[in-house]
C-alpha cells in the first residue's frame, strides 16, 4: 500500500501508550489497531484531528505517501 502509517514511531516519540491514545480520542484499542497496523481502508478527519491534537504533531508525521 502506498500509504505507510507511522502511528507507532509517534508513540514512542511521545511516550505514549496505544491504550492511553484509544481512551483520549475515544476509539476502541482494536481499532487502533487496524490504523497502526496500515489495513485500515480510511480514517475520519475528526479521528485524524484528535490523534494530532493528543500528540501534538501534524497529519504529515503520521501520514506517509511512498510509491511502490
Amino acid at each position: 500500500m502506498p500509504i505507510r502509517v507511522n502511528l507507532d514511531i509517534m508513540l514512542v516519540q511521545r511516550k505514549m501508550k496505544s491504550k492511553h491514545l484509544a481512551e483520549v480520542i475515544g476509539i476502541t484499542t482494536a481499532n487502533l489497531s487496524i490504523l497502526k497496523s496500515g489495513k485500515a481502508k480510511a480514517i475520519r478527519f475528526t479521528t485524524l484531528e484528535a490523534i494530532c491534537k493528543a500528540l501534538e504533531c501534524q497529519p504529515a508525521d503520521i501520514l506517509e505517501y511512498v510509491a511502490d
